[in-house]
């Protein structure tokens, strides 16, 4: 019973992150549609990230105790609606206006599905971790790809309705799910929020987070508009195999362990990733699709060494309040997400590629400068 869950789980939290990062690679493709600038195009990615980042702190407040699966349901029935009518949007107001009702949905979704993860199989719970890592992984790779692949071969409006059709799947297996348990959502209290700031490691971590996410979504999200600079005949198909080195993150988070030991312990690990991700970082300069392709890939291994040894040590660094550091971790990684989806595309605009990559590389810099001076702390 228990496997058929974990299937289902998995199941939904791909599809979730296949409508959270469909819209990326096709985003100079909406930008000529709804003839609209880089600017504007980017908020279709940035919107969900943004409420991804405040929905611990507002659906603390709002749903305390929820039913897991109904929650599940109403949601993606809203889901399943929304892109139904994204596929029909003719404008960019209505557009991001059905794009801004999924991400209200989105973090319910996410949570519920965390949620049953975590108490489906107590005795396993890093395990299961691990799996929610790689599934939310796999689907951001998955939704990234197919949606090239849709635009190129259809057009960018089966993208939507075909993402429509999976949620519809995901409705039928959530009806079937054995679990009946309530997500209990931690509400936060700034006394306590203010008490786990003090701890210095967790402003280090969150710091950390926020900056590396930070370049991770900027260079992520200006890559489908630098490849058509390179080649305006690049197809939406083209741009999203540049996403195919994403899978890293799977190998990684299901390896994390294996990588800390041959390091000696996470903060090394860290420093490591770090000093990697920023090397990799400076050669995106390069002006060869083929070469970019290949350092998409080393430059997701910096990115997802950092992400995952670092959930683990947030997680570690405190017995109580488990919920509330890991919700105050999301908040970061996600506010860093949808900020760096939407302010490096005004500097792209302005400025160009290469000065985005140098302010990245100076922004790795200060965090690798900052991390090694607080590594007393670890």
């Amino acid at each position: 019973m228990k496997k058929r869950d974990l299937f289902i789980v998995i199941y939904c939290i791909i599809i979730i992150l296949s409508v959270m990062y469909a819209t990326q690679p096709i985003q100079p493709l909406l930008a000529k549609q709804f003839n609209i600038s880089i600017i504007k195009a980017s908020q279709f990615t940035a919107v969900i990230m943004l409420f991804l980042a405040i929905s611990p702190i507002i659906y603390g407040y709002i749903l305390e105790k929820v039913n897991v699966k109904k929650m599940l349901i109403n949601s993606s029935i809203i889901l399943f609606i929304t892109n139904i009518f994204l596929g029909l949007s003719t404008s960019y107001e209505l557009f991001l206006f059905f794009r801004t009702i999924e991400a209200l949905v989105v973090p319910a979704i996410l949570t519920s599905l965390m949620s049953i993860l975590a108490n489906i199989d107590k005795e396993n719970i890093k395990f299961n971790m691990s799996i929610y890592v790689a599934s939310t992984v796999f689907g951001g790779l998955v939704g990234r790809v197919f949606s090239g692949f849709i635009a190129t071969n259809l057009s960018y409006e089966f993208v939507f309705y075909s993402l429509s059709l999976a949620i519809l799947v995901s409705i039928y297996f959530i009806s079937k799910l054995s679990y009946e348990g309530e997500a209990t959502i931690a509400k936060p209290k700034i006394a306590d929020v203010i008490e786990i700031l003090k701890d210095k490691r967790f402003l280090v971590i969150y710091f950390l987070m926020f900056c590396v996410f930070f370049v991770f979504s900027g260079v992520l999200n200006i890559l489908p508009f630098r490849v058509k600079e390179i080649s305006s005949n690049a197809s939406e198909f083209q741009i999203s195999l540049l996403y195919l080195g994403y899978g890293m993150g799977i190998l990684i988070s299901l390896n994390s362990s294996k990588i800390i030991k041959y390091f000696k312990n996470e903060l090394n690990t860290i420093l490591f990733g770090l000093i990697f991700f920023l090397f990799i970082t400076i050669f995106l300069v390069q002006e060869n699709i083929i070469f970019i392709f290949l350092l998409i890939f080393l430059f997701c291994v910096g990115m997802f060494t950092v992400h995952t040894v670092s959930t683990g040590l947030a997680n570690s660094m405190k017995e109580s309040q488990k919920s509330l550091t890991s919700g105050m971790y999301l908040s970061f990684y996600y506010l860093g997400g949808a900020l760096g989806s939407f302010l490096p595309s005004i500097i792209y605009e302005k400025f160009g590629w290469n000065v985005v990559i140098y302010m990245f590389c100076m922004i790795l810099l200060i965090t690798f400068i900052l991390v090694i001076s607080k590594r007393k702390l670890f």
